[in-house]
């Protein structure tokens, strides 16, 4: 198999001529002979003024390009798209698989031997990894870490958890103007991913579980040196695997990192995003991932980690505490220590260099969990055949079981114009409903699942309320909040029969979500459901191409042309 520079040599008919004029032209950029002759490592760079979560990349990617270097290696930084979640429109979600795709072919058409991935915001760690799946050519990724935390009035602050809670009581008439303007310059002290347990965190938690980062990548603050290292350590391994070709994703990437991986995002109290970018991974692979087996895990998984939303900490606390592998060693048998990574070992070579700290309590130990279940349960029943997720780490215990009247949004442009009407006939023990939320529906499904508290009810001092929707919801975020309800009201899916004034029952302990009509009445509204005519098809571009091919929660939003067959190799 060709190397270095020799690799994937553009086609004009005659290879010794292709090489000839690839190296005539990257010599105007002034590289040597002894230069072009070393393996090369890629290195994406993510770095966007629109994206301030990879602030750092510039400083990471020196990093990178000097671990490879002193390791023999020859770096070269190569750009792909870039992903911020609130400058992201309709939603960060819908670009996904564009990055992935970017990512995928630009590895593809470019000479390398292995390839260092530099991500972090919500959407970029799984749309990188959804690449290196399928290239399946060795992979560091390196996340740009967690911003340090701010503080107001000595509380200590967290993008974006307290960004939602702060509003909401802003929206409540508890915080005027001035105070939210003074909040607003302190919730994002540095650049970084939240550093609350949002599905950036999460899914730097599930890289590192994967074996596809170094120890203690998740969790090392963006602003410190070590992060720096952290990068300078990454590229020499890189450097390493371009040379010995591996350990490959698909030598990582088994059912047993997925189930690991799927421990870990329970025993954290882990982003709902977390489910849909974990089956997106799976179905690059010839594996599959099973959302009986996270229900599973969550009945035996508790929560370890004390984190906002789920708990009181951040993430630089986690990171001082011991990190991942702490967390791996506190899990003790729930994970399996002989999945690989990319340092060339084991999760059991991780586990025994996890740091000892005395006194911390952020990892908690199996007998003094924060919850005793995981952070997800999945639920099914008439409104979600397909299945629902719940947070049910982040909800509202006496709202576990609860059966109360809907009030239904057909939009998010909906729920906007209306949801702060005085007249809204709604009260603290309905349900709220939004749909045409989904992939399809919305289109990209937003994370609009975290429908705000009506203000007059917020007034009154309501803090949650039971919420469903098609839509998917923010790890930042805090409630009663049932999502991804399969299939989507878009597409028929159940969501779309509810009317306001129907009655919804949630039981989280059988694991369900119903809608209290009778199997007449059901059959009498999808009769006429299908009736209606369908949204227009976007006429071109990547729109067009989304709404023909994305698929359903469940099956982790990916376009179906992308899932691999599970007999198909890379």
């Amino acid at each position: 198999m060709a190397k270095g520079l020799r690799k994937g040599l553009t086609s004009y008919g005659d290879e010794g001529f292709a090489l000839f004029l690839r190296k005539a032209f990257i010599k105007a950029m002034g590289y040597s002979d002894d230069a072009l002759d070393r393996p090369i490592v890629g290195i994406t760079n993510t770095y966007s003024d629109y994206n301030p979560c990879h602030g750092n990349a510039p400083a990471l990617i020196e990093a990178v390009k000097r671990g490879v270097m002193l390791s023999g290696a020859m770096p070269m930084v190569f750009p792909t798209i870039s992903i911020h979640e609130s400058f992201a429109h309709p939603t960060s979600m819908f670009l996904r698989n564009l990055m992935a795709m970017d990512t995928e072919e630009m590895i593809r058409a470019q000479p390398m031997d292995a390839i260092v991935v530099i991500g972090g915001c919500d959407k970029t760690l799984p749309a990188q990894i959804m690449a290196a799946a399928s290239v399946d050519l060795p992979t560091v990724v390196v996340p740009v870490g967690p911003m340090v935390v701010g503080h107001h009035k000595g509380e200590v602050l967290g993008a974006c958890t307290d960004c939602r809670r702060l509003w909401s009581a802003h929206r409540a008439g508890e915080i005027d103007e001035a105070e939210i303007e003074t909040v607003n310059s302190r919730l994002a002290p540095s650049v970084g991913t939240c550093m609350v347990m949002g599905t950036a965190s999460t899914m730097a938690c599930i890289t590192e579980t994967l074996g596809l980062s170094l120890p203690m990548s998740a969790t090392i603050p963006a602003p410190h040196a070590e992060r720096i290292r952290l990068a300078e350590a990454s590229g020499a391994v890189a450097a390493r695997m371009a040379v010995d070709g591996g350990p490959r994703p698909s030598e990582l990437l088994t059912p047993r990192a997925f189930r690991n991986a799927t421990v870990v995002m329970q025993a954290i109290g882990g982003s709902t995003n977390g489910i849909i970018h974990l089956t997106a991974i799976a179905n690059r692979t010839p594996h599959r991932y099973d959302l009986d087996m996270l229900d599973e895990i969550g009945r035996t998984v508790p929560v370890l980690v004390d984190l906002k939303p789920s708990g009181a900490h951040y993430m630089e606390h986690f990171h001082h505490a011991g990190g991942v592998p702490k967390l791996l060693a506190q899990l003790g048998e729930l994970i399996d220590l002989d999945a690989g990574t990319v340092a060339g070992g084991t999760l059991r070579d991780i586990v025994a260099k996890a740091e000892d700290v005395p006194g911390q309590d952020v990892i908690r130990p199996r007998s003094a969990p924060i919850k005793p279940e995981g952070s997800m349960a999945v639920l099914y029943g008439n409104l979600a055949p397909g299945g629902a997720i719940i947070k049910q780490a982040a909800a509202s215990a006496r709202l576990l079981q609860h059966t109360g009247r809907a009030v239904v949004f057909d939009s998010v442009e909906d729920m906007a114009a209306r949801i702060d009407d005085p007249e809204l006939d709604v009260s603290a023990d309905d349900v709220l409903v939004l749909r045409n939320t989904g992939p399809k529906g919305a289109p990209g499904m937003p994370e609009a699942g975290y429908l705000p508290i009506p203000k007059k009810l917020g007034r009154q001092g309501v803090k949650d309320m039971v919420r469903i929707s098609d839509a998917r919801m923010s790890g930042t975020a805090f409630g009663t909040i049932v999502l991804h309800i399969t299939p989507e009201s878009a597409v028929g899916g159940p969501l779309a029969l509810v009317a306001s004034g129907d009655m919804i029952r949630l039981d989280l302990a059988g694991r369900r979500i119903d809608l209290l009509i009778d199997d007449g009445e059901f059959e009498r509204r999808r009769s006429l459901l299908k009736t209606s005519p369908a949204p227009a098809m976007p006429k071109r571009g990547y729109a067009r191409l989304f709404q023909q091919t994305v698929l359903q929660a469940d099956e982790g939003c990916d376009f179906d042309f992308m899932v691999r067959p599970p007999d198909e190799t890379p």
